[in-house]
């Protein structure tokens, strides 16, 4: 097939991590076309290299992307359907491995378990659970309650499985196959922490833009 006739179709996400140093167009991008020979030419072009010491942050706008493409594919059109701007991310994931990563993730685990019942305990002391229980008994039997009794106990299980219910989750196990609650608001978190790095290096002249 002729230069001239061949379309690539682009699609980027708002957020990419990368492990080299370099980075190329598939790195960031799916890309697809008719030609094979354009496709892997397009794909293996470079678009930027993180040098030590530098930010491991970078965003580069899909401009930049398309203009790469038709300099080395001359006649070629580019579409583009995703993003206009990709924020991309250098990881190491050796630092993350070890004795210390346990570490940290024992620790957000009681911090979790013990804010939670915290919170719990908390709440129930403003509203004086103790005290509605107690009158719900005596305006049912019409005698006072002498202690924890079946609301208590009813209620304490359909606590559990409630919170169960509303995360979705019984261990590693998902109930349904609708995201949980806190996967929507991570995915809420992570498109408006993108789009905040994407409009600050915006401002500070940052992006990797076409000239």
């Amino acid at each position: 097939m002729s230069t001239n006739s061949a379309t690539i179709y682009l699609k980027a996400e708002q957020n990419v991590e990368v492990q080299e140093r370099e980075v190329s167009v598939s790195d960031i991008a799916s890309l697809t076309c008719a030609d094979a020979h354009i496709l892997a030419k397009a794909r293996s072009l470079r678009l930027w290299k993180f040098e030590e010491g530098e930010s491991k942050r970078q965003v580069i706008s899909i401009l930049k992307v398309i203009e790469q493409i038709e300099k080395a594919c001359p006649g070629v059109s580019v579409e583009n359907l995703g993003e206009t701007d990709v924020v991309v991310e250098r990881i190491n994931v050796d630092r993350h491995k070890g004795f210390v990563q346990w570490c940290k993730l024992a620790f957000v685990a009681l911090i979790s378990y013990f804010g939670t019942g915290f919170t719990i305990m908390a709440f129930h002391n403003d509203i004086g659970i103790s005290s509605v229980f107690s009158k719900i008994y005596e305006m049912v039997t019409g005698t006072p309650g002498d202690g924890y009794g079946i609301l208590e106990l009813a209620y304490s299980i359909g606590l559990a499985i409630g919170i169960i219910v509303f995360f979705n989750h019984i261990g590693g196990r998902r109930i349904t196959k609708d995201p949980t609650p806190i996967e929507v608001e991570m995915r809420i978190y992570e498109k408006d922490v993108n789009q905040s790095l994407i409009a600050t290096a915006d401002r500070e002249g940052k992006t990797i833009d076409v000239s």
